[in-house]
């Protein structure tokens, strides 16, 4: 009986490591494509919809034939399927990449112009303001990123077919910070934090001179140096938003309640 339960453990224990010997091997159908077929295939997976494919496809791609414009595409197609598929550390680490590997591609415009739109289209922190989150807690930082991107390419490529959009965006995106900072300084001054108020509306001011946002920070930093009992700096302001906005709302008794992002483009 002692030998019989010795047989029978063996013959269990060669099976469980043999185990993965009797099931058939997945076979890779992509195994004998061409470069020509792989990248045609992943194409169609990408513009199907299907990223995630189209991403191991591309990624098959460049690792079996590593050289040659294929390869190059590949690498500009995986950042965008990242992109599409809305994984975003991904998708900046693709443009990273090929930026780094070839700085001077006939293409690299546009992969300056992906990072910019990578970071544009990150909502998390920012520009969620139809959320019930208070606004001194969001980080504008994928703002300032985008902004940055784009900056940057209409410096190194003011011909690029990109440069257009991207000075768009950068516009909008000038407005969405300084509105940014106006929510806070709002929000402050609701609180009774006057000097913090009016930090953050100088802020908006200082930075975002031609932002129709500035109007609201003026009048936010007039209320709150009033508030703190400091009317040379109160009577100076309200000098200012009058030069400004001679017909300013707020004179008219205007509550202090920022719109919303999405009105002021």
């Amino acid at each position: 009986m002692y030998k019989r339960s010795l047989k029978i453990a063996a013959i269990a224990l060669a099976l469980s490591l043999s185990g993965c010997g009797l099931l058939p091997e997945k076979v890779d159908e992509t195994k004998n494509w061409s470069a020509s077929r792989l990248y045609s295939e992943a194409r169609e997976e990408l513009t199907s919809g299907n990223y995630e494919k189209a991403i191991q496809h591309f990624e098959k791609l460049e690792a079996r034939y590593p050289f040659g414009t294929y390869a190059q595409q590949a690498q500009m197609e995986v950042a965008y399927a990242h992109y599409r598929q809305g994984e975003q550390p991904e998708a900046l680490a693709a443009v990273e990449r090929f930026i780094k590997l070839h700085p001077n591609h006939p293409n690299v415009d546009y992969m300056y112009y992906l990072r910019g739109l990578i970071n544009f289209n990150d909502r998390v922190g920012f520009l969620d303001f139809l959320s019930k989150q208070d606004p001194s807690e969001r980080d504008p930082k994928a703002a300032r990123d985008a902004f940055d991107a784009f900056k940057l390419l209409a410096e190194r490529f003011p011909d690029s077919v990109y440069t257009k959009d991207a000075t768009s965006r950068m516009k909008y995106l000038v407005n969405a910070m300084a509105q940014y900072e106006v929510h806070v300084a709002s929000y402050y001054y609701r609180r009774g934090a006057y000097v913090a108020a009016a930090n953050r509306a100088q802020i908006a001011v200082s930075e975002y001179r031609e932002a129709p946002a500035i109007e609201e920070a003026l009048y936010i930093m007039v209320k709150s140096y009033d508030a703190m009992g400091m009317p040379d700096l109160r009577d100076d302001t309200e000098r200012v938003l009058r030069k400004n906005f001679p017909d300013s709302v707020y004179f008219k008794g205007g509550p202090i309640t920022s719109k919303p992002w999405w009105q002021i483009w």
